[in-house]
């Protein structure tokens, strides 16, 4: 699978006017680009130092997951409020207008466990940076940060300086 891009359909004006809306749902309905798309996600991660993978809510799951089998290591879901029912921890995060939060059980993560970061796509950073934030707090270490997508003009980068980012298709 060289060329992803062509499994990632364009909705304009979506969720509202103005917004060009990359829709991953072709590329998961397609099994080769699936496939290839879990794939390139693993490339700089088969070394062997990845532990564990923590997805973050809800299309992360679908990559985390399928990456987590790939790599042979387990799974952390990362959550929004209220959906996790063990003792969590909780992180908030700035929003352009308002805030948002995540959490994780307490114990996804053990001390120095190398933990990599997934969701499907990076936008302005803000919910990666607090999922980042919620591994660390728990004792794990942040090994690498990996997207299907990054939106490159939303500049979310800047909010995970110092962090190993690999990202499959930039826009």
């Amino acid at each position: 699978m060289n060329d992803l891009t062509r499994y990632i359909r364009d909705v304009p004006d979506f969720p509202k006017q103005g917004i060009l809306f990359r829709d991953i749902t072709p590329l998961l309905q397609n099994p080769a680009a699936f496939a290839g798309a879990v794939e390139a996600l693993a490339g700089p991660y088969r070394d062997g130092r990845i532990e564990v993978v923590a997805g973050i809510e809800s299309r992360g799951f679908i990559f985390g997951a399928a990456l987590a089998r790939l790599l042979n290591v387990g799974f952390v879901p990362i959550r929004k409020p209220g959906k996790l029912p063990a003792e969590k921890v909780r992180e908030e995060y700035q929003l352009e207008y308002g805030t948002d939060a995540v959490e994780v059980h307490r114990d996804a993560a053990r001390p120095g466990q190398r933990v990599l970061m997934v969701d499907d796509l990076l936008a302005t950073g803000g919910t990666m940076a607090a999922s980042c934030a919620l591994i660390e707090r728990i004792g794990g270490r942040v090994a690498g940060v990996a997207f299907l997508i990054e939106l490159t003009f939303l500049k979310g980068r800047e909010k995970l300086k110092g962090r190993e980012i690999h990202a499959v298709i930039q826009y």
